[in-house]
């Protein structure tokens, strides 16, 4: 049965004190923001020298700051508890403020743009704004006249409804039914429960559950899809109207990334696709069923149900990332005592996980910790993420600490990818061995193959309606259906209901996010054998670097190279690696 909020003990629940010790404190700094929300008008018409433009960028990033904090705080606050109404209208009234605010400045990067580009690359090699100035200077065609600009700024709080419709629907409305095993007995199906069940060791609650899951989504098909469909005709009409030739150019252009990785990624994974349906034939054997259906990807091998203790499993994970230095293991112990993580699930909590934080402020991390395995590695992955927070904000100043989610994946995935090799090298038994064999396939599949195949339908999707071709939930449907059928080959049984899968999803509607998971665990593989070993310091300099340089030239710095074909091949003989050892241990 899962616990109400008030009934988790406060040493399991992060602590928010570091943003607003109580929400009397929170709504005066609310009502104080409001009333300064104008103050950088007295700007207007006058960035055309160096001392205005510091002292208008210096307020800015001010009151950037302080608007961070509300809005971080109140979001956290929503994600303990999705159907509390008191921190959804706080949430509401922060986004309105946000908006009003980044109208009330649009003009900034408009005046900014007029300036002759000797001004702004001065300005950008002897100032603390050295990233505002670069992304002016490339960014001076995209960006429109004041009153476009600002009109753009006020369209956001109606734009994310589409977002907010989903993450409300997905977290409060919908509900599942129960599912029956093979002996007729019922189980309780929710989002919190899914993978458990889907890694019963009963094949019949497998398929009833990934069924019943993606079932009750198709029951709202049209809603969703409608709603989806919105989300691309509004990133669609940003990049047309910031002059970009589509959603994918402005997507990976705003983050520095060339095209061809994006590109290079879906060749690479689509070539090495019959490879890997070597995998899903091993699992069949080791299983011993006539056939493998794909409600059977997440069974887990050799019937090891590990299961560990929440500080078990902080201990596992600062064996594994040791060779990362003591520094970084003393920033686990940091997590731990200073509260980070909000630790277990309660009801209507966000599901999954994540990790967030305003600048220098605590970078919290959710979970939904149940003490298996999943767990363990899910919490390693969000260490990843809170340590890279910690350590870019405390190296870098407030302009150049933001990194990209390009890199961000990597962080996370590096401790997962250390959790593997650490956990594998310390077992001689057989049988455990295969277990976190199958895992890391099991995550190079959802990771890098999952992933890409999320990417090849979002690329789909919005090229689609960009090309002014027909769109709809019964294209999406039969697209993703056949995507399926690719990626696991002909030999894997398939449901129909895995049609509606896409509408589950996310991420969908942070445009072109996901492939970054896929180039995050290509790098990861290729830091934790080939770099780490040898200097795991240019790993902990790409963690404190920020945005100091673009993604692709930081990870060449530290060692990795994803214009690199080899690279990639990398990754791929990894996994072949794996399937050979895992073969010779049958």
């Amino acid at each position: 049965m899962i616990k109400e909020r008030q009934e988790i003990a406060e040493c399991d629940k992060w602590d928010l004190n570091d943003y607003f010790k109580n929400d009397d404190i929170f709504k005066e700094e609310f009502e104080d923001l409001k009333n300064e929300i104008n103050s950088l008008e007295i700007f207007k018409g006058k960035l055309n020298n160096q001392e205005l433009i510091i002292n208008c960028l210096s307020l800015q990033e001010n009151l950037n700051k302080r608007l961070e904090n509300l809005y971080v705080y109140a979001n956290l606050k929503t994600k303990e508890d999705s159907i509390n109404s008191f921190y959804q209208e706080r949430l509401t009234q922060v986004e309105s403020l946000l908006s009003k605010f980044s109208a009330s400045t649009s003009f900034i990067d408009v005046e900014m743009k007029k300036n002759k580009n000797e001004l702004l690359i001065n300005l950008q090699n002897t100032t603390d704004y050295s990233n505002y100035f670069k992304n002016i200077l490339r960014q001076k065609k995209h960006i429109l006249s004041e009153k476009e600009e600002k009109i753009l700024a006020l369209t956001g709080e109606v734009i994310n409804g589409f977002s907010n419709n989903f993450f409300l629907f997905d977290n409060a409305d919908i509900k599942f039914p129960d599912v029956l095993d093979a002996n007729g007995e019922k189980h309780n199906l929710n989002h919190s429960t899914y993978l458990e069940l889907m890694e019963s060791n009963d094949r019949k609650l497998r398929e009833n559950t990934l069924k019943a899951f993606n079932g009750e989504y198709g029951k709202y098909n049209n809603f969703l899809a409608s709603n989806y469909i919105s989300n691309i005709k509004a990133d669609s009409f940003y990049a047309k109207v910031s002059k970009y030739k589509s959603c994918i150019d402005k997507a990976l252009y705003l983050e520095e990334v060339d095209k061809n990785v994006y590109k290079k990624l879906i060749e690479y994974v689509n070539k090495n696709l019959k490879e890997f349906y070597g995998y899903f034939e091993l699992k069949r054997k080791s299983q011993g069923f006539e056939n493998f259906a794909i409600y059977d990807q997440y069974i887990k091998e050799k019937n090891i149900n590990k299961k560990y203790t929440f500080d078990e499993a902080i201990e596992i994970i600062k064996s594994a990332t040791k060779v990362l230095g003591e520094e970084y293991i003393n920033l686990i112990d940091k997590a731990v005592k200073e509260r980070w993580i909000d630790k277990y699930p309660n009801k209507n909590k966000e599901n999954g996980a994540f990790s967030w934080g305003a600048y220098r402020k605590k970078p919290v991390l959710l979970m939904n910790f149940i003490g298996d395995t999943h767990s363990l590695f899910t919490l390693a992955h969000e260490l990843g993420h809170s340590i890279h927070s910690y350590y870019s904000n405390q190296n870098q100043k407030y302009c150049q600490a933001g990194y990209t989610i390009f890199i961000a994946e990597i962080a996370s995935t590096v401790n997962e990818m250390l959790l593997i090799k650490y956990l594998l090298n310390k077992t001689e038994d057989r049988n455990e061995k295969i277990f976190y064999i199958d895992y890391f396939l099991s995550n190079f599949k959802a990771t890098i193959l999952r992933q890409t195949m999320f990417s090849e339908f979002e690329y789909f999707a919005h090229d689609t309606f960009e090309k002014g071709e027909p769109i709809s939930a019964e294209v999406l449907n039969n697209f993703y259906y056949n995507l399926n059928k690719k990626y696991f080959g002909d030999d894997v049984v398939l449901i129909d209901e895995i049609k509606f899968e896409w509408s589950r999803i996310p991420h969908f509607y942070n445009d072109f996010y996901v492939y970054k998971y896929a180039t995050g665990m290509i790098s990861a593989i290729y830091f934790v054998d080939n770099i780490i070993p040898n200097n795991y310091v240019n790993y902990i300099n790409l963690l404190k670097s920020g945005s100091t340089k673009d993604p692709i030239s930081l990870l060449l710095d530290a060692g990795v190279n994803l214009k690199d074909k080899k690279t990639f091949d990398y990754a791929f003989n990894k996994a072949k690696t794996m399937i050979e050892l895992w073969n010779s241990l049958l």
